[in-house]
């Protein structure tokens, strides 16, 4: 099963009175286990950055003036999210703009289906509580010092934890290396789990060996151990 945990940050709260999207960035789980494949993009939103916006997540207009605008990297990132599940803290919001801007290309829209939203699980799992990603970072204990500034991908990859930890704790060998990539488009680390080059040596002395064959010789031959040598 293929998710992606995606976030996004924009010029401000409303495309409708154009706003646009200047950061998408997406990490990829397959089992709920992060592969190690991310997509990340910086985007030029042809529009000046407002000081309320640039105080969240700080990416200004001089950063943002040679990236891509949204209809050169559209379908490289539908290519990317596929049909798979979104999973996204406040989808409502994320899933507005990207709409929006799909729409004003023609292109495909996201259904809303598709968006699995995080803050609505933990407001069900928690009722009552804070359920912003910096108090949900703090409920399970998920390290996000480098959260000085809100960033997509930094996001994403904490998300990640907190989905995760929201859906029963987090499993063995999750590790998100912490990125901060200040460069544009898709992007895949080359992070995968593999056999060791060497196996570990074992444990077991000579004299456990020795011992163990010694017992199994007195179970005869219709012992289990003896299906197994």
């Amino acid at each position: 099963m293929r998710e992606l945990v995606l976030d996004t940050e924009t010029t401000g709260f409303d495309p409708q009175q154009g706003d646009r999207i200047v950061e998408i960035g997406a990490v990829e789980l397959i089992n709920q286990m992060p592969t190690g494949r991310t997509y990340h993009q910086y985007i030029n939103p042809e529009r000046a950055m407002p000081n309320e916006a640039f105080e969240v997540h700080g990416l200004g207009d001089d950063f943002l003036r040679d990236k891509p605008v949204f209809k050169d990297i559209a379908q490289e990132f539908l290519d990317f999210v596929k049909t798979d599940k979104l999973v996204i803290h406040n989808a409502a919001f994320d899933m507005k703009f990207l709409n929006a801007e799909l729409g004003w290309l023609n292109l495909p829209q996201l259904p809303w289906e598709q968006a699995l939203d995080t803050l609505a699980i933990a407001r069900k799992k928690f009722p009552g509580s804070p359920a912003s990603l910096d108090a949900l970072c703090r409920r399970f204990n998920i390290d996000n010092s480098n959260r000085t500034l809100h960033g997509a991908l930094l996001d994403s990859e904490i998300l990640a934890e907190v989905y995760l930890e929201l859906l029963g704790g987090r499993q063995p060998g999750l590790v998100l290396a912490r990125s901060n990539n200040a460069s544009g488009g898709g992007s895949e680390e080359n992070w995968r789990a593999s056999q060791r080059p060497t196996p570990l040596a074992a444990r077991i002395t000579d004299e456990e060996a020795k011992a163990h064959a010694a017992f199994v010789e007195k179970l005869g031959d219709g012992a289990l151990w003896r299906k197994f040598d």
